[in-house]
């Protein structure tokens, strides 16, 4: 399915089913409204799945690994190398986002958009667009064309999870040198100095990080991008991890499955897929607040607010998955409890607006 394709199908939410699933919580046995958000999780989801049972027992943690040019400019403690070695311990079962999808239930599907090196491996899905992307501080990262290629392919790996049966989708990156990029593009799209959304990314030293900015600065001056034009700012100083994911966003609304934000890099992408079909919000859930600096406004500027905030910054998915782990609860709760009548101690009134 191409681009132009996913944004023709994507349609509202179901507000009769989110409206039946508000009923539902309001006839559950214990005060009204007090599981806060996680009845809005639920709410939002039933409207997803257009059912008032909606479920989310099949969850599939989809990494997009690729590296980035700008990583020439020294913006990073590691090298390239390093997005091959960890997309390989993706696959032997050993890395960060391995240890915590066992707890949630995820399965883990690392993918191949733009890795250095061709990564001949079982578990390793290979879609890759090119062998990483150019250094944006001396030309455009990718082409328009690369660009619109690497979204297409994360809207359509989407088709295939809902196929095998994946009802909730859980966004990851690997990729060195992708904190540059995100940084870059919130810079662009949200108008803000490239010093407040330019973190320490792996680890950077004060003058590690000054160099980073300069670096980026550098980039969105040579390049001009277009703010009003989301492809044209992934194309010139993005990522091709980072397009993957934002066509993840769009293919979860597209066959109406969930899709949880991690941190910084993935909400950068949700704001881009939001720019091209603003329909896509609904389809998404912010997990967590990241710790790079940037993690706060990156939410607010999709207006999400995330359900943790734990201080994390690895990526992979990982605070995604602590966020999707928040599903089973919040399902349990509403599939499991009693109603009033179940219950028998009468029915709690709901006041709107309580005089004090």
């Amino acid at each position: 399915m191409t681009l132009e394709e996913a944004i023709r199908k994507i349609k509202p939410i179901n507000m009769k089913m989110c409206e039946r699933a508000r009923i539902k919580w309001d006839n559950i046995g214990k005060p009204l409204r007090s599981l806060g958000r996680l009845e809005e999780m639920i709410i939002q989801l039933a409207g997803i799945q257009e059912t008032e049972n909606p479920v989310a027992n099949k969850k599939a943690v989809l990494i997009f690994c690729a590296d980035n040019g700008i990583v020439e400019e020294g913006v990073t403690q590691t090298s390239s190398d390093v997005t091959a070695i960890v997309t390989e311990n993706f696959t032997k079962g050993i890395a960060s986002i391995n240890s915590f999808s066992k707890v949630c239930g995820a399965d883990v599907y690392p993918v191949d958009i733009g890795i250095c090196k061709d990564m001949k491996l079982d578990g390793v899905i290979n879609k890759k667009i090119a062998y990483g992307t150019k250094n944006m501080a001396k030309g455009f990262a990718m082409t328009r064309r690369e660009c619109i290629e690497a979204i297409e392919v994360g809207i359509n790996l989407i088709a295939e999870l809902k196929k095998k049966g994946y009802n909730m989708i859980i966004t990851g990156e690997m990729g060195i040198g992708n904190t540059s990029t995100s940084s870059a593009i919130i810079s662009v799209l949200e108008n803000v100095p490239v010093e407040d959304v330019t973190g320490k990314g792996a680890g950077l030293s004060k003058t590690g990080i000054q160099h980073k900015i300069e670096m980026i600065k550098k980039a969105i001056e040579i390049n001009k991008p277009n703010a009003k034009d989301p492809i044209d700012v992934l194309h010139k100083v993005g990522g091709l991890d980072i397009c993957g994911i934002t066509g993840a966003f769009i293919g979860g609304a597209v066959n109406r499955i969930p899709v949880l934000i991690d941190g910084f890099i993935s909400a950068v992408a949700a704001n881009c897929a939001i720019r091209l079909e603003p329909q896509c919000e609904r389809y998404m859930f912010a997990s967590h607040c990241s710790a790079e600096p940037a993690g706060e406004l990156a939410l607010k500027a999709i207006n999400k607010e995330a359900y943790i905030k734990c201080g994390m910054s690895l990526g992979e998915g990982t605070g995604a998955v602590v966020g999707a782990k928040l599903f089973d609860f919040a399902l349990a709760a509403y599939k499991e409890i009693g109603s009033f009548e179940d219950a028998r101690f009468g029915r709690y009134e709901l006041f709107e607006n309580p005089e004090l």
